[in-house]
């Protein structure tokens, strides 16, 4: 007799707090620094995308983020910047609001899109059938149906001459197939017992 199995593993979902975390902290980071971090963002969205876009931006922000840095240390004011300090900070704002806004969209769109992924893993392995076991009734005897014997074919006439006789090289009878035949009887009368007790 064969039974169900253990049911399919199913994957946790990705947990979407520490996301939201990450997100705000990083945005959060980038604002307070006046952009001087936004490189920060670009690098967290890189690493977990790893998408050649993500990696060429972020050398893009860290070059203009750097060239910004440059021009405020070159600034020859005390204490207000002049015209290379304030080109740099212009520069390190202005940059600010495409950086954060480009790494709010592709991250929650690609967490997105790992959810879907996730879930949609989650649904197949509960479509696929779950493996099959052997076990046996609580009183541990297995009744047994006597195996059917393999049909002889009906005599045919003669007409005077013997009748063929099967050769020494003719293909023994299919033991196995007998032997399921009988298993499948026995599983639809102890069904059919099911059935009728219910």
């Amino acid at each position: 007799m064969h039974a169900h199995g253990y049911g399919p593993h199913v994957p946790p979902a990705p947990p979407g707090g520490s996301y939201v975390t990450l997100r705000v902290l990083f945005v959060v980071l980038a604002v307070v620094t006046c952009g001087f971090l936004a490189w920060a963002a670009m690098l967290r969205l890189a690493l977990v995308t790893r998408t050649v876009r993500d990696w060429v931006l972020l050398a893009v922000v860290v070059a203009v983020e750097a060239t910004a840095v440059v021009l405020v240390v070159i600034d020859p004011g005390d204490e207000e910047f002049t015209g290379s300090g304030n080109t740099g900070m212009a520069i390190l704002v202005s940059t600010l609001v495409p950086v954060i806004a480009y790494y709010l969209t592709m991250d929650i769109r690609h967490f997105s899109r790992v959810a879907r992924q996730v879930r949609a893993a989650a649904f197949a392995q509960t479509q696929t059938p779950p493996p099959y076991q052997q076990t046996q009734f609580a009183g541990g005897y297995v009744p047994r149906q006597p195996q059917p014997q393999p049909q002889q074919p009906p005599p045919q006439p003669s007409y005077g001459y013997p009748a063929p006789q099967p050769g020494p090289h003719a293909p023994p009878a299919p033991a196995r197939i007998d032997q399921v035949r009988a298993e499948l009887d026995e599983l639809s009368d102890y069904l059919r017992k099911q059935e009728g007790g219910n």
